[in-house]
């Protein structure tokens, strides 16, 4: 299938608003994780994240919008605007008809939907927002986006839990590639610091509740670690064909080359112990890539700090990788600021551009001692390594399994 390429990015997350202040803050090893402070969230086993605060600082978006809407639909918005800003698209000049949206999330936004159900309850039907229906659910993000933009090409939201971004830049270059749209804002966004979203996510049977430390709590793949934390944010980046991205003299950041995904099919929540599936998932994006195992220069690893999960990824990794995991450098930076749910893999591709262009491999923190011995971990601070190709993994609940490969224009 055709490279992609993407031309634009915006990022918002715990560790900052904005390509430039993110890979600031991730490339020196930061942690954003704290005790959250959004509301009163002691009595829940855990009770740590990678907040944003004062997203309204960083919005051009009109009060009478706001109202309207989730701060995962907030959040997709600044995104979108930072990454066709940074792509120099002037949205306005577009074929509306021939630009689409492709975006991922995992649980929908709760904040809007909490508030209103709570009026509900206390004041009657009256008390309820016109806005409640159309501002919760998943498809939410892209139904703003379209709107603010004048967006009418064909679109998409995927629902797949923590694989939700990935596979909805898997999806969007399916379809740019074959000449269906002329450009795609791709990526995904996640709200769960809110009162039952971080209920829905403690039932998950994955946090850590090592609350006393929160930037030492998310360990991904060390002896110590204890599941994973929770993170809001959006990622979006601008996606067209190469071709359109020299005949307007953009600025290709990189390109996608090769996507895979499979199921594990053998339980409701948990991979499986073996990672065969992921193994095959990652053999289908090299053999679309038409790249070696020999070529990949960084693996950026989901990195879930659960053993089942950790392990088998691993397991995968020297599966198809063979005597070349002990050399090819991992890691997993969502561990400085959370994991962002069904937006985890576009902040993990977004993050593994810029390591692309800085020539430099973000650390995983808390890495004291791997629990698995035999991949070439990168810990506590960044290691300069050139990339000319990267694998990020993205797998969700149920034994879901994306692999996507990026490369240096």
């Amino acid at each position: 299938m055709d490279k992609i390429a993407l031309t634009g990015i915006g990022a918002v997350s715990p560790s900052g608003i904005g390509k430039r202040q993110l890979w600031a803050n991730i490339k020196s090893g930061r942690s954003f994780i704290k005790e959250i402070t959004r509301f009163d969230a002691s009595r829940y086993p855990s009770h740590i994240a990678g907040q944003i605060d004062d997203l309204e600082k960083y919005s051009t978006f009109s009060e009478r919008l706001l109202k309207k809407i989730d701060a995962f639909s907030h959040m997709a918005l600044i995104a979108s605007e930072l990454a066709l800003q940074d792509a120099g698209v002037d949205i306005k000049q577009e074929d509306p008809n021939l630009v689409g949206i492709f975006l991922g999330n995992a649980i929908g936004g709760w904040l809007y939907a909490e508030t209103e159900l709570r009026d509900m309850y206390i004041e009657g039907r009256e008390g309820v927002s016109p806005y409640m229906a159309s501002a919760w659910f998943p498809a939410a993000p892209q139904g703003q986006v379209s709107i603010y933009y004048g967006i009418k090409g064909f679109s998409k939201t995927v629902v797949a839990d923590r694989a939700s971004s990935l596979m909805a830049l898997g999806y969007a270059r399916k379809i740019l590639a074959k000449g269906k749209l002329n450009l795609i804002l791709s990526g995904g966004m996640e709200a769960p610091v809110s009162p039952y979203a971080l209920l829905c996510c403690n039932t998950y049977g994955g946090l850590s509740s090592d609350n006393q430390h929160p930037q030492e709590a998310y360990r991904p793949f060390d002896k110590r670690r204890s599941g994973f934390v929770i993170g809001e944010g959006s990622g979006v980046v601008v996606m067209e064909s190469i071709e359109r991205a020299k005949s307007r003299n953009a600025n290709i950041l990189a390109l996608i080359s090769g996507y895979g995904t499979t199921c594990d099919g053998v339980d409701r929540i948990n991979s499986a112990v073996d990672g065969k599936e992921l193994a095959r998932a990652i053999r289908i994006a090299l053999e679309d890539a038409r790249a070696g195992i020999d070529e990949i220069d960084y693996i950026s690893l989901d990195g879930i700090a659960l053993d089942i999960w950790d392990n088998s990824e691993v397991g995968a990794i020297r599966e198809v990788f063979g005597s070349r995991s002990k050399d090819i450098p991992v890691s997993c930076p969502k561990s400085m600021f959370g994991n962002l749910l069904g937006a985890s893999g576009v902040l993990d591709m977004i993050i593994a551009i810029q390591a692309m262009e800085h020539s430099l491999i973000p650390p995983t923190i808390n890495l004291d001692e791997p629990s698995i011995a035999g991949l070439n971990y990168v810990s506590k601070e960044a290691r300069e390594h050139r990339i000319k190709k990267a694998l990020i993994i993205s797998r969700g609940r149920g034994g879901i399994n994306s692999a996507l490969i990026i490369e240096k224009a």
